[in-house]
């Protein structure tokens, strides 16, 4: 069994064909989508974050809405860039998300990925340490938000407050309960990895990796699972924890499906994103019976968890849902994913 969600970027535009023309057609499409799969049985609404770009950026006010709306699916991001956020306020807001949503919050973070703008981080009102690059300042960051969702006291409290307080250091408000057990770190790395599993957070590998190897994307994405799962077992946490991956993966099964992805498919691509040489995972698009196959193949979504399928928003709520469908109904079952 697998959990099976989708990953949508959030695109919008005003070219030819596209569904979503506006921020506000992306934003509503998005919870519309959460809500047919749902109904399709989906387990999961997943989302990207991106600043200074027409695409999804603040994550907790549709996110929060996605609870409203919806009862079972999961609800993430894949993910939150945190060298550009408060990781107090993003405790408060990713706290009332999370207890909208019934506890049903499945926060991926990390360092972030390649920019719209130049060290956009800096707009934002931040900027590394002394001895820090934008990296490890994205790091600390996290660490913060890790601790502060913990729920201990840490404020001195007002001996004369507005309103009474409870005895004790104060913590951020609203707690959600166990919602520090389920934060992600996105990683395109076996090092940042390992790093996730020392930290306790559950893994979301890459649409891409770093090319440490030479080895086929999912040869190399199932050795930095392998790898996170034995750092874990090192660092002796009690729980399981969760490994996600994404995935293009179309199932042509009429001629809107051949129309749009019958050309789609192919090996791996290789190109330098920030200065490091990436390797990027395939697309899958073939008819039911071929994908399966070709998807038992795949070790990287064999080692994982759970399954992201990035979807293309554009195309709109229906025909999405139909995508959805197709993989659940005709893919899914043969797999033994459900």
């Amino acid at each position: 069994m697998k959990k099976i969600g989708f990953l949508s970027f959030g695109h919008w535009s005003n070219a030819h064909g596209s569904a979503t023309r506006s921020a506000s057609d992306v934003l509503l499409q998005s919870i519309d989508l959460a809500v047919a799969a749902e109904e399709l049985g989906a387990d999961g609404a997943y989302y990207r974050v991106h600043h200074f770009a027409q695409q999804l950026a603040s994550p907790f006010p549709l996110l929060a809405a996605v609870g409203a709306r919806t009862r079972t699916i999961e609800i993430g991001t894949g993910v939150i860039d945190m060298r550009y956020e408060n990781p107090f306020y993003m405790t408060e807001n990713a706290g009332a998300a999370d207890l909208i949503a019934g506890g049903r919050l499945q926060l991926g973070i990390s360092r972030g990925s390649p920019e719209q703008v130049i060290k956009g981080w800096r707009y934002f009102g931040y900027a590394p340490a002394a001895g820090e690059n934008d990296a490890d300042m994205g790091r600390r960051h996290s660490e913060l938000f890790l601790r502060l969702l913990q729920g201990e006291g840490f404020a001195k409290p007002n001996p004369q407050p507005m309103f009474p307080n409870p005895p004790g250091l104060l913590r951020l408000e609203p707690h959600a309960e166990g919602l520090r057990e389920r934060i992600w770190w996105g990683s395109a790395s076996n090092a940042t990895a390992i790093w996730a599993a020392q930290m306790g957070m559950n893994l979301q590998s890459s649409t891409l990796k770093a090319d440490e190897s030479g080895e086929p994307f999912h040869v190399q994405q199932a050795k930095q699972i392998r790898a996170y799962r034995e750092a874990w077992a090192e660092a002796g946490h009690t729980r399981t924890p969760r490994v996600s991956v994404s995935r293009s993966i179309f199932a042509l099964t009429d001629d809107r499906d051949r129309a749009y992805f019958g050309r789609d498919g192919g090996g791996d691509q290789i190109g330098v994103i920030d200065n490091m040489r990436a390797v990027f995972g395939r697309s899958y698009a073939a008819e039911p019976e071929r994908l399966i196959e070709q998807l038992r193949a795949d070790e990287a979504i064999a080692e994982a968890d759970t399954l992201l399928l990035t979807v293309p928003n554009q195309l709109g709520v229906d025909y999405n849902a139909h995508m959805l469908e197709n993989i659940l109904r005709h893919v899914a079952p043969a797999l033994g994913w459900r």
